[in-house]
């Protein structure tokens, strides 16, 4: 891996959170995820279960964690299964985790072999009444692939009819939503990353060059920090290209005049920051260029105030639109009577800004965390308004990450990438 190691400590803290709301005489069990084939001998990069990965910190293929808090041979309350390793593998994969580098990683005393999973799990499944299933229930979930996690349940219920069930995510929901001081300190390397890639391409950027150019400046910084890459697709958008919101091509070449929406951010051992910023190709934004941004970033630090303690998602994102809609009557985009008869399911502002303001953001961008009861301290969220115009051929686009606190505004860890229209020409033409 090219991050730096991660304290075990984090690990062992969040499986005590996980296992303190566990069921008496229960099992919970989690898979890594598989590799994904391409075609012939080519396969996707191995990317870890994010669940998994915040349980035991092992970044690695066909890997198991098996959590029994009441397991009658105090050695088996934690297990990691891991792959075998030997002299082939290390030839033509590079070596794999040690017993004793498994350990250290996870904080996890007993390791075995993979091998060894079956024969022990029967073991300890006569112990136990529940076995805990772990599913994708994040609700924008949309997997249409059989996953190593949905065949060992499949086979468990197969082999394991008397057992009860129970799943895993409600509780993942509640922790993994939450973060303990060293992710927000891995998450705040994430954004000094994406800092440095912004920086970059501020002297970079000029009428002629190609988004795709753009995007390699960006992938350059960021793994040059020791970064994978891109902690989700990169999105260059420049001119109308801003107003397709998932515009993914970056095949175009940017025109002077035009403004660029850069929705892109490294991630950093696994964890993901995520960034929008919108620039003036030639380094200086129109009149109306510059009422649109200003009009966004206003919005965007009205509803940065507004994630506190004891707000709720949904009416937050209600109180958003509220902001939006003045800013775009401000802007000359909506009048009274669009707001006056607007429909109450779609209001008028969702015109020009039709996404959400703020996700929860951690080890997945669009992250776990409960959505529907109160905010909470450390939840991490995004904050990111838009203004999109077709009619005008552009898009705009600001978006920072996070952190609420116990009383008063969030702590941006964003803080230090420039944002204000002056220090972006100014850094721009230099």
């Amino acid at each position: 891996m090219k991050y730096s190691p991660i304290d075990s400590n984090l690990f062992v803290k969040n499986r005590k959170k996980f296992t303190a709301q566990m069921k008496p005489k229960s099992i919970a069990v989690f898979n890594s995820n598989d590799i994904y084939p391409i075609g012939a001998d080519s396969t996707l990069p191995f990317e870890q279960s994010r669940d998994l990965f915040y349980l035991c910190g092992a970044d690695q293929e066909e890997t198991i964690l098996l959590l029994f808090p009441d397991a009658m041979d105090k050695k088996h309350r934690e297990i990691l299964f891991v792959r075998e390793t030997n002299d082939h593998i290390a030839v033509w994969e590079g070596a794999k985790l040690t017993k004793e580098q498994a350990t250290k990683v996870s904080g996890i005393e007993t390791v075995y072999w993979l091998t060894d999973f079956d024969k022990i799990f029967f073991d300890l499944m006569t112990e136990a009444d529940t076995i805990y299933f772990n599913t994708n229930e994040h609700y924008r979930q949309a997997v249409e692939t059989q996953t190593r996690e949905d065949r060992f349940i499949e086979k468990c219920k197969k082999e394991y009819p008397a057992h009860q069930w129970a799943k895993s995510n409600p509780i993942l929901q509640q922790i993994r939503g939450i973060k303990e001081p060293e992710e927000i300190a891995i998450m705040q390397t994430a954004c000094d990353i994406t800092e440095k890639g912004f920086r970059r391409i501020l002297e970079f950027v000029k009428p002629g060059v190609w988004e795709y150019e753009i995007e390699a400046e960006f992938v350059h910084e960021f793994v040059r920090n020791r970064s994978k890459g891109y902690a989700y697709a990169p999105i260059i958008a420049a001119g109308n290209n801003a107003n397709v919101l998932h515009y993914l091509e970056n095949n175009q070449q940017v025109k002077d005049g035009d403004i660029i929406l850069l929705d892109l951010a490294a991630e950093y051992a696994n964890y993901s920051s995520d960034m929008t910023r919108t620039i003036p190709v030639n380094g200086r934004f129109t009149d109306r260029q510059k009422q649109v941004y200003s009009a966004v970033l206003r919005v965007k630090n009205e509803a940065t105030k507004m994630l506190v303690p004891g707000v709720i998602w949904a009416e937050f994102h209600k109180e958003v639109g509220k902001i939006m809609t003045s800013e775009l009557i401000g802007l000359g985009l909506l009048d009274k009577a669009d707001v006056q008869n607007e429909n109450p399911d779609w209001p008028a502002y969702k015109k020009y800004f039709m996404h959400g303001t703020s996700h929860h953001i951690g080890l997945n961008t669009h992250d776990y965390g409960e959505l529907k009861t109160p905010m909470k301290p450390n939840m991490v969220f995004t904050v990111e308004p838009g203004i999109y115009i077709p009619d005008e051929g552009m898009g705009v686009r600001l978006e920072d990450d996070v952190v609420i606190q116990e009383s008063g505004e969030p702590f941006n860890l964003m803080r230090n990438i420039p944002i204000e229209i002056e220090e972006i020409e100014e850094l721009m033409n230099v």
